[in-house]
């Protein structure tokens, strides 16, 4: 697709961070599917989405750049159901190439094997479920600092301007080894520590104090046991990022499940 030719005629792109949940959600009917399936009947229809997952780490930063993305269920011991659920959205190699150009200073190198892992279609096929926007993926390089992977993105908020869709797909708290999975079917349960946590996180948010949310590590133990490992809470760097300072944030599916997992979105503009 030609950048050039979808420059800013629906102004400018909102961000999201979406708390993606169990794999499940893809094939279930809940608050938070909802919640999806409402964004894109409210959001202006993009050219395109980028979509930044916390379940493709690389060594080296990478994106996407073919035309027909498999969809890949990165994940085991759920339902054949699930299984055989395809998106057969299509990639956007022309963006990926555009992305490789503005990202300069970052070596960035083009996959011609990934597709979608389930952190990005299983949120956007309630979204858009007639997959009819092109989706491309940015991965995590595991070797960057939070600090590296924030200034990363901000690079890219031009293409915000040009119909550009981003989307960070993870979790603000997610600590599998504390889950209460018999809790599983409360509509909403979580820790002392997990909705410290999260508050936390979401007041500054609304501060925009995003240094501090970059050295997350020290804002105490709660925090420090809701993002034990770095993947599903980098995506939210990435979205913060893209932010201008004055832009509006709200906050959607704000809610703990299964004790030590928050579901909390975040929209910005």
């Amino acid at each position: 697709m030609n950048l050039t030719n979808f420059e800013n005629s629906m102004g400018r792109m909102p961000v999201l961070f979406v708390g993606h949940g169990s794999p499940m959600y893809a094939i279930e009917d809940n608050e938070f599917v909802q919640s999806w399936q409402n964004l894109g009947k409210t959001l202006a229809t993009p050219k395109a989405i980028i979509c930044i997952s916390a379940h493709w780490e690389t060594q080296g930063t990478e994106i996407t750049s073919i035309q027909n993305p498999p969809t890949i269920h990165d994940f085991g011991g759920f339902p054949r159901e699930l299984y055989e659920i395809q998106y057969p959205v299509s990639g956007d190699p022309d963006l990926a190439k555009e992305t490789i150009r503005i990202l300069s200073g970052t070596s960035v190198q083009p996959d011609l094997k990934w597709g979608l892992d389930h952190g990005a279609w299983s949120v956007i096929r309630h979204i858009y479920p007639k997959a009819n926007i092109p989706v491309i993926q940015l991965s995590l390089d595991y070797n960057k600092s939070p600090k590296e992977h924030y200034e990363l993105a901000t690079e890219l908020a031009s293409l915000r301007n040009k119909g550009v869709l981003f989307i960070g797909s993870g979790n603000i708290v997610h600590n599998l080894r504390h889950v209460a999975w018999d809790k599983h079917d409360d509509e909403e349960f979580g820790y002392n520590w997990a909705i410290e946590a999260n508050e936390t996180i979401k007041k500054l948010i609304v501060a925009n104090k995003h240094d501090e949310l970059i050295d997350y590590k020290s804002l105490g133990k709660a925090v420090q046991m809701a993002v034990p490992t770095p993947d599903h809470y980098l995506p939210l760097l990435y979205s913060l990022a893209l932010k201008d300072e004055n832009e509006e944030v709200s906050f959607f599916n704000d809610k703990t499940v299964m004790g030590s997992l928050s579901m909390t979105s975040v929209r910005i503009g």
